[in-house]
């Protein structure tokens, strides 16, 4: 009896001890059970009926548990074998290249952003609509700044008039592409992302890139491009900065009604009567001016992408850069807004 208690102890302990310490442990008590029953000893044995049972039986039952561990480490050793043969789906994010910590260091050094931040904008999507005046400096400061996949949408070519603002493109790309100038000269600054260039017309048809990134950054300066980029936005639930710029003022804000914030058509209800809004080509602008609203575009992603301060979301900025004044006016849904409908199910 004591022999099977013996057993039985060490079969529960197996769960709260080393594997190999059990099997010593089971190799010994057998052992000792083994040599108790043996006929060496004389008849009756005290020690023999202590531990109950024969040396035939314990010797047939050593035997069988021989047996039944041999089969279960060597069925345990097959699927090793099999599970090492599998390819194996790699969900470790791609860590950073010693260069790239020591390029993002004073991101890392923020106690805003951190390695998690960084982390964060590695990880992250980024579509830019426009590579012009807006989108030449949030493209090169997002590069900068570490985003890992960035797209650039833009049907249009680098022209001499472009050079004036467009910082983003060079002399000896006249006559390029301008999604193509874009990230070449984004390559040049950060050889570690991900860059896709489309040259197309963003439209209707071609809206199906939105679903494809995190966060969108419109910069186009045709007000049918900006409702539809809105409304495309809005369906496919993704969070919008749009930004626009005139002579001498900018205004920028974050668009985002999947998150309680109002959508751009919720602020800008009608589009405005026409002339009433010149473009840049028939009223001018300050060469800096795109410089310094682009600019904000990317600060406010960085700050949307890494979770850092306050983004402006609900908020409108508008910038003065002749008198060097900037206001904040507070934005809402629109109740009843044809497009996300002023925070009700659409």
């Amino acid at each position: 009896m004591i022999g099977i208690l013996g057993f039985a102890a060490l079969f529960f302990g197996r769960r709260f001890l080393p594997q190999p310490l059990v099997i010593a442990l089971v190799l010994f008590w057998w052992a000792l059970l083994v040599a108790v029953h043996a006929p060496i000893f004389p008849q009756p044995n005290t020690a023999a009926n202590l531990f109950g049972g024969n040396f035939i039986a314990w010797l047939m039952l050593g035997a069988l548990t021989a047996i039944v561990l041999a089969y279960r480490f060597g069925l345990q050793a097959l699927r090793r074998r099999i599970t090492d043969k599998l390819p194996q789906p790699d969900t470790t994010p791609a860590a950073f290249k010693p260069v790239e910590l020591e390029r993002y260091a004073r991101h890392i050094m923020l106690r805003e952003i951190g390695g998690a931040g960084q982390r964060r904008l590695k990880d992250a999507s980024v579509l830019v609509i426009g590579a012009g005046g807006l989108g030449s400096p949030a493209l090169m400061y997002l590069a900068a700044s570490g985003v890992g996949r960035i797209g650039v949408v833009d049907p249009d070519v680098v022209e001499n008039s472009n050079l004036q603002r467009q910082v983003i493109h060079t002399d000896d790309r006249i006559g390029m592409p301008k999604v193509h100038s874009a990230v070449a000269a984004m390559q040049a600054l950060n050889p570690f992302l991900d860059l896709r260039a489309y040259a197309r017309r963003l439209d209707a048809e071609t809206g199906a890139l939105i679903a494809e990134y995190d966060l969108i950054l419109d910069g186009t300066d045709n007000f049918d491009t900006r409702y539809l980029v809105n409304r495309l936005c809005v369906a496919a639930g993704k969070p919008l900065i749009a930004a626009a710029i005139t002579q001498w003022e900018g205004q920028i804000s974050l668009y985002d009604p999947a998150h309680d914030g109002p959508c751009f058509e919720c602020v800008f209800p009608n589009r405005p009567a026409p002339g009433m809004v010149p473009t840049c080509a028939e009223a001018g602008v300050a060469a800096p001016l795109p410089g310094v609203i682009g600019t904000m575009m990317a600060m406010e992603a960085v700050k949307h992408l890494t979770g850092a301060g306050q983004t402006l979301r609900g908020r409108l900025m508008i910038y003065d850069g002749l008198y060097a004044d900037a206001r904040v006016m507070t934005t809402k849904q629109r109740e009843g807004c044809a497009v996300c409908g002023g925070g009700t199910a659409l």
